[in-house]
């Protein structure tokens, strides 16, 4: 059983830690966060702006449970900057309450939307929240305020009439079902598949209506990892990827892309009545290079994209890994799964882990894309396994 992170990465400790290359926000190049177990290394690389967002936090409030995460934005940095700010402060409440309700600490109440509604509730007992949390782990400077489009993807959304119809924000605004804590507890322990799932088309549907009101047509990839004593708990949404290196080196997958040619997208796709076409890589709607996402409106609401995670459970035991790399396409584009875990192995007694290594070499290979490389290391007593 994997042991307690030895050391909390707390708001404080995370802000000083994370070193930003000198010049004004603008020319900002490169972001890096060094954790205990993990490490992040992120560049601009030749895009003319940064849209990946990253998220180290280790050891929740205490609890054992860390949260990993990468956000690949595409058409503006709006969306990765929602799913940065709202998704993982909801994820990160609602661990904290999870893990108070399973050890007895509050009564069964229900989630809401926002801490702010679920203290309504008549029985609920509020705990700890960290406020500054969000600040301590982006990638960048905080642009969440800003309401970005991208002109050529407004052209080409102009053009395709059948996905740009009844795109207009609803007369009222969504909101959340509320879910009982208990809902969430499977036999003693916190459901995290069912949790990431829920939390990630909540977000979503709540990222949509935001985008209707300012015609942000803005998506963005989730990748999001959950660690807590011998499982880690993968959700993907896109083509941002993950892949572990098992005890052997071999390099296992823990999430795989969803891309619009694969079989089971296209058959969706075209269920729903849109369309794949090749346009340098295949698109959903000629548009898009990944068949899910969150954000991205005018395809949400034909239901040509979708937010729907992929949930995969991995025992640490069978694979007693050594690491475990989480990446947005820029890396992918240029490193094969293979490449990476080799890459990453040679270099994983680097203080980053291999983190940056990796990244510059992807942007060396030719990525055109934003690269960010996150590093979660198994081996020098960082983790211990224990039976």
């Amino acid at each position: 059983m994997l042991s307690r992170l030895s050391q909390a990465l707390s708001p404080i400790s995370a802000v000083q830690r994370m070193k930003i290359l000198e010049g004004s926000d603008a020319d900002k190049q490169s972001w890096e966060l060094k954790g205990t177990q993990s490490a992040a290394y992120a560049i601009k690389g030749r895009r003319m702006h940064m849209e990946d967002r990253f998220i180290i936090n280790e050891n929740i409030n205490n609890s054992g449970i860390s949260l990993f995460a990468i956000f690949d934005g595409h058409g503006g940095e709006f969306a990765a900057n929602y799913a940065k700010e709202h998704l993982i402060q909801n994820l990160y409440n609602k661990i904290v309450e999870l893990q108070a309700f399973k050890d007895g600490k509050i009564i069964s109440t229900l989630i809401r939307d926002s801490p702010e509604e679920a203290k309504k509730e008549e029985n609920h007992i509020p705990v700890e929240r960290k406020s500054s949390f969000k600040k301590s782990v982006s990638t960048a400077d905080d642009t969440s305020k800003k309401e970005i489009t991208d002109p050529q993807l407004l052209a080409q959304l102009s053009k395709a009439r059948p996905i740009t119809r009844e795109v207009r924000p609803t007369s009222t605004p969504i909101k959340n079902v509320a879910i009982p804590l208990s809902s969430y507890i499977d036999k003693g322990k916190i459901n995290f598949g069912k949790l990431l799932t829920d939390e990630v088309l909540a977000a979503d549907r709540l990222l949509v209506e935001a985008a209707k009101r300012s015609l942000n047509v803005a998506g963005t990839t989730a990748l999001i990892a959950i660690m807590q004593d011998n499982y880690l708990i993968v959700a993907n949404v896109g083509d941002s990827r993950g892949v572990m290196c098992d005890s052997r080196g071999n390099a296992i997958p823990v999430s795989f892309d969803h891309k619009p040619q694969q079989v089971r997208e296209q058959k969706r796709i075209e269920a729903a009545g849109g369309y794949i076409a090749f346009n340098g890589v295949w698109r959903v709607a000629g548009i898009l290079a990944t068949s899910r996402a969150m954000g991205d409106y005018p395809l949400k609401d034909k239901k040509f994209v979708i937010a729907d995670p992929d949930i995969l459970t991995f025992n640490i035991d069978d694979h007693k890994p050594m690491f475990l790399v989480l990446a947005s396409d820029g890396l992918w584009d240029t490193f094969s799964n293979e490449e990476a875990v080799k890459f990453i192995k040679e270099r994983l007694d680097e203080p980053d882990f291999g983190a940056k290594s990796l990244t510059l070499q992807a942007y060396y290979r030719g990525s055109v894309d934003n690269i960010t490389v996150l590093v979660i290391n198994f081996l020098n007593n960082v983790i211990s396994v224990s039976q």
